[in-house]
């Protein structure tokens, strides 16, 4: 065990001693894939509907029966409740999104949620339904055969199931109504939104778009920059924005280490410091085994043959072995030295919180 633990700690100090290499700068990378222009976005959508057609899969509630009753008074039609059978049809909930810039007439997929106890809504037709947004105006309104993927076959101990039976897709199922376009570039201003907002990255997008345009742009804060357009681009906002999505910056970020402790997963930035330090790392052995025993009668006594199970258990504190660390090591090669001399992600994770803890580490610590 010493000469492991003398092997270990000495390929731990080898690499610790290799020399570092300075950290790279990172690639540059395209506005368009750091920021958005504000306004561009989606909405979301929602309605209440009723799928029909199905081959006895259907609900069995109360409450759709009272929908499909009400549905038929539309049509002047009424039904005697007890003439209602509901095998074949299924309360549904209906979402969708809704895409930026999309017009009236244009087509978008719906997907159709059981919220009854219906078991499958395989072959089924959605009726009309129309669609909302949480300021509750009808955007958009669905219809179609919905498509489920999945079914569900037998019953009892021999039942199976493929996917979700009761959530279905109906591809350009929904007809665009109303749209919720905004004037892009209203007033002769555009501001754009970082995906992850950073003082420094917002300054060098600003920096980029002036060294291009000349001072046309502002850093309002960290997630946003506000940009002038120039007159002569005032009638084509939309070649505009193309050139500045094309615009190089190099994107900066706190320094991170991220840490999945349920499959042991690090993923760390180039710029994690780390200052000089200790680690003591020692751990405890525990044996318990187990052996049966036979105790033999005397001679002649007329006894029998007694087992025993006896259990030995025992405790071994390995010795614990310190390393000092010193301050041009960064964390990668910390997490490489604990790899090569086989330590356990869940021994990484640990050392990397109590490195954390002692202010070792000059990043965030993320635990997930």
């Amino acid at each position: 065990m010493k000469k492991i633990l003398a092997l270990a700690l000495a390929a731990f100090m080898l690499i610790l001693s290799l020399p570092q290499q300075a950290g790279a700068e990172s690639a540059p990378t395209r506005i368009k894939d750091i920021a958005k222009v504000q306004g561009v976005r989606s909405n979301q959508l929602i309605g209440y509907g009723i799928v029909v057609g199905l081959a006895g899969t259907g609900d069995s509630k109360e409450d759709t029966k009272q929908s499909i009753r009400n549905m038929l008074l539309t049509f002047g039609i009424t039904v005697p409740e007890n003439d209602l059978k509901l095998d074949n049809s299924a309360a549904v909930m209906v979402t969708a999104t809704l895409p930026p810039f999309v017009r009236e007439g244009d087509t978008i997929d719906v997907t159709t949620s059981s919220i009854g106890d219906a078991d499958s809504l395989q072959g089924g037709t959605l009726l009309q339904t129309p669609l909302r947004a949480a300021n509750g105006v009808v955007y958009a309104v669905a219809q179609g055969p919905v498509s489920t993927g999945g079914f569900v076959a037998g019953n009892g101990g021999g039942s199976a199931q493929k996917n979700f039976p009761t959530v279905g897709l109906t591809p350009n199922g929904a007809i665009v109504e109303k749209t919720m376009e905004e004037d892009l570039g209203r007033g002769g201003k555009i501001s754009l939104s970082l995906y992850n907002p950073d003082f420094t990255t917002a300054a060098r997008m600003a920096a980029s778009i002036n060294a291009q345009y000349g001072g046309i742009a502002t850093a309002a804060n960290p997630g946003r920059i506000d940009i002038n357009i120039p007159a002569y681009f005032r009638g084509n906002v939309v070649g505009f924005v193309a050139t500045i999505e094309e615009l190089p910056i190099v994107p900066d970020n706190r320094a991170r280490v991220v840490v999945n402790e349920r499959t042991g997963t690090i993923v760390m930035g180039g710029e994690v410091a780390v200052n000089e330090c200790a680690i003591t790392q020692g751990g405890i052995s525990i044996r318990v085994a187990r052996d049966e025993q036979a105790v033999q009668p005397d001679p002649l006594s007329y006894g029998t043959t007694i087992v025993t199970n006896n259990t030995t258990t025992e405790a071994e504190e390995d010795v614990a072995s310190t390393v000092v660390v010193p301050a041009t090591a960064s964390i990668s090669d910390i997490v490489g030295a604990l790899n090569a001399v086989g330590a356990t992600a869940r021994d990484t994770i640990s050392i990397l919180q109590a490195m954390k803890a002692a202010g070792a580490i000059h990043a965030d610590l993320e635990i997930i």
